[in-house]
């Protein structure tokens, strides 16, 4: 009888196979496409303001070709931020690319037609501007679909040692070495490096388009940009690290734009010791990327948010204190390995916080208030050190650092992280129910 019972039973129901989780995967081709495109963005950085060095000897216009680059940051962010929320971010990063190419593609056509000028110039360097906006606003916006909570700290701290390298470090120096070769060759170059990006991004696995009820109205472009700023400020966490972060980058935009004065007039620097004090900040920036985890265990998040307000400290106050090599070095390496802990961890907080739906504006949010200080900190440093003198100008600036501490110590509580660490706890737990 019961074998009769056995022989009768149904089958047995395999249980469903769960989903592969692609979070490696895509965080390797997100590496990738970042450090693709940030060399070409480094690259271009350099030769367009040398290409225009070529057209004028006017100090003003070749400043401006430069300026295009980064001024869309302050002029076009909120609008993209909305543009990122309301399409698909990973076809947003192939549009930034195609408009990469054309305009790389046109400048290509008029050089060797012996047609580039400088309005040209401008409005290239306007457009690659824009694109590079979109394209860093939807890359940010789309990694915390593409890549599980359990393996964002990590995705971040790459992503972020590839933009370091590639577009700080690298990018310029493959710049400089391709102009030496030919304007025409490193926007060949630059144009290829384009492409394999955007080869890249086929192999991303997933769906990076905010899910849309059909018969959910639509808000205009101004109040979806008015919510995002008040979704940004009515979270006193989220508030507090743009507003230290605009005080942080300023004091960056200050030390690049003085410092190349300040070092082979008052500290007495020669060209190549000016080059060990630059290259020192990007060691540190990669040091940070590449040690981030393991300074997140043993000290925590908070103190390693901490470490970028004394890096910084350190960075603007070690030209007023002294004209030794080393301890300059020092400062600026703790400046950059310091600005890379930020921007890993406070990344890795927002992707925790922040719904996916409204990503993108917030994306937009935090390099405005990044990207668009540095060159108001370079415009105020200027201004400054005319007045008072480079030393005192940055005395400012590290009066201003100081004056971010208490804020921080009162607002970046170990209650307010712990509340950080529950976000990520549901997150894993609801990634894991819906592989079952």
């Amino acid at each position: 009888m019961t074998d009769r019972l056995v022989e009768d039973a149904p089958p047995e129901v395999a249980a469903p196979a769960r989903p592969r989780d692609r979070s490696a995967h895509n965080t390797v081709v997100l590496v990738v496409f970042t450090a693709i495109t940030n060399l070409a963005d480094g690259v271009v950085k350099m030769a367009l303001p040398l290409m225009a060095t070529t057209l004028t000897s006017s100090p003003g216009l070749v400043a401006a070709v430069s300026l295009t680059l980064t001024l869309p940051w302050l002029l076009t962010a909120l609008h993209v931020g909305v543009l990122v929320d309301r399409f698909d971010r990973r076809k947003l990063l192939w549009l930034a690319n195609f408009m990469r190419l054309l305009t790389l593609a046109v400048l290509l056509f008029v050089h060797f037609s012996d047609g580039i000028t400088i309005p040209l110039l401008l409005i290239g360097g306007a457009v690659l501007g824009i694109a590079e906006v979109i394209a860093l606003t939807s890359a940010m916006a789309l990694t915390p679909t593409a890549v599980g909570p359990h393996w964002r700290e990590r995705a971040n701290a790459w992503i972020t040692g590839a933009e370091t390298v590639c577009n700080e470090f690298c990018g310029p120096l493959v710049g400089g070495l391709l102009v030496a070769v030919g304007s025409a060759f490193a926007l060949g170059a630059t144009a290829a490096s384009y492409v394999l990006g955007t080869v890249v991004l086929v192999l991303l696995v997933g769906r990076f388009r905010v899910p849309r009820e059909a018969n959910e109205p639509r808000e205009s472009v101004s109040r979806q940009i008015g919510s995002g700023l008040r979704y940004v400020w009515n979270q006193q966490l989220l508030r507090l690290m743009a507003l230290v972060l605009t005080v942080l980058c300023s004091c960056w935009g200050a030390w690049l734009a003085l410092m190349p004065l300040m070092a082979t007039t008052e500290l007495g620097l020669d060209a190549r010791e000016w080059g060990m004090l630059l290259s020192a900040l990007g060691i540190g920036g990669l040091v940070g990327a590449l040690t981030v985890t393991t300074v997140n265990r043993l000290i925590g998040r908070r103190w390693a948010l901490f470490a970028d307000l004394v890096g910084t400290l350190a960075m603007v106050v070690t030209p007023v204190l002294t004209t030794e090599l080393w301890i300059l070095a020092a400062g600026a390496f703790l400046g950059g390995m310091g600005g890379t802990l930020w921007v890993v961890n406070a990344r890795t907080i927002a992707q925790y916080l922040v719904e996916p739906e409204m990503m993108g504006r917030y994306s937009s949010v935090a390099r405005l208030f990044s990207w668009g200080a540095m060159p108001i900190g370079a415009g105020l440093v200027g201004l400054l050190a005319e007045i008072f003198g480079m030393r005192a100008a940055f005395v400012i600036f590290a009066v201003a650092v100081l004056i971010t501490i208490p804020p921080f110590l009162r607002t970046v509580t170990p209650q307010v992280l712990a509340a950080v660490d529950e976000a990520k706890r549901r997150q894993i737990d609801a990634a894991g129910s819906t592989e079952h």
